[in-house]
């Protein structure tokens, strides 16, 4: 693993969170700056988005700041990240959200917050730019869902605001669209089933895209995909792994656009739609060894 100059006051960082994000508590934001104290990060300023404009690069240079550390959801994470392309800085992802799934990829499934930062201090790190899935609508880093599965979003923004009208009634619209909705089938290449699925899930890696195919059959697997979606652990559900790809168009069964959740965002596409794979266009620091 390449080695950077221990953080320390004279290379100060600036820290991005996000109030909305799962873990991004009052306490947490606290708890995170004591670490960052404790390990010698200078946090020259905290963006609270979206209350706050992201940084740009220009900001970011024109400050001398040549890391930025972000603490939020996925979501959050790849709007960030998108918005600083082309940036000579780097980028320090932390575990701010509910599933935390690129800083899992960059830091390894057991790393925790105080982990993360002792690494980066004691400059236990490497610059990557880990492979993408890209569509017309954006890129994924932690992942892309596709499919009539993907209305369970509508759940998981009613459980985040605690609304049970809104979890009662999205879980009713979700469990009809996963059973009778436009299914999602992979046409080129042709992969799994003629007749699609509910739910087709991308998960990039530095081989490519991993695809996963989830299916509810019978009263039994649509309960068990319904739990696993809700609680947003896709492959707790019943899924077929279709292969490993550079490229591959989806397209729906009947015609209907195409929904998405891209790093946990919703976008719609056309019918048919290529993803293909390419490089983050930042430089992101990784502590684990599968980098």
């Amino acid at each position: 693993m390449a080695r950077f100059p221990h953080m320390s006051s004279d290379k100060p960082i600036w820290l991005l969170t996000n109030s909305r994000s799962g873990s991004n508590s009052e306490k947490a934001i606290e708890l995170l700056e004591r670490h960052c104290r404790e390990k010698g990060f200078s946090i020259e300023k905290t963006i609270a988005f979206p209350d706050e404009d992201l940084p740009d690069a220009a900001g970011l240079d024109e400050a001398g700041i040549g890391r930025l550390a972000i603490f939020t959801g996925d979501g959050s994470l790849n709007a960030a990240i998108t918005n600083l392309a082309g940036w000579g800085g780097e980028i320090i992802v932390l575990p701010g959200g509910t599933m935390n799934l690129l800083s899992k990829r960059l830091h390894g499934p057991q790393a925790d917050l105080e982990t993360i930062i002792g690494r980066v201090a004691q400059g236990a790190v490497r610059a990557v730019r880990p492979l993408m899935a890209r569509c017309e609508k954006g890129d994924a880093l932690a992942g892309l869902l596709a499919g009539p599965g993907t209305s369970w979003v509508s759940v998981r923004e009613a459980m985040r605001d605690f609304d049970l009208p809104g979890i009662a009634e999205g879980t009713s619209e979700a469990l009809a669209e996963t059973t009778g909705g436009a299914m999602v089938r992979c046409c080129g290449p042709q992969l799994g089933r003629e007749e699609g699925y509910p739910l087709i899930e991308f998960t990039p890696s530095h081989r490519g895209i991993q695809l996963d195919a989830f299916h509810a059959e019978g009263a039994g697997e649509v309960l068990q995909q319904s739990l696993a979606l809700l609680k947003r652990n896709f492959r707790e559900g019943p899924h077929t792994r279709l292969g490993l790809v550079d490229e591959v168009t989806l397209e729906t069964c009947d015609g209907s656009p195409l929904e998405v959740l891209i790093d946990g965002e919703p976008a719609t596409l056309p019918a048919r739609a290529k993803f293909t794979v390419v490089p983050c266009e930042v430089d992101l620091l990784a502590t684990h060894h599968g980098f």
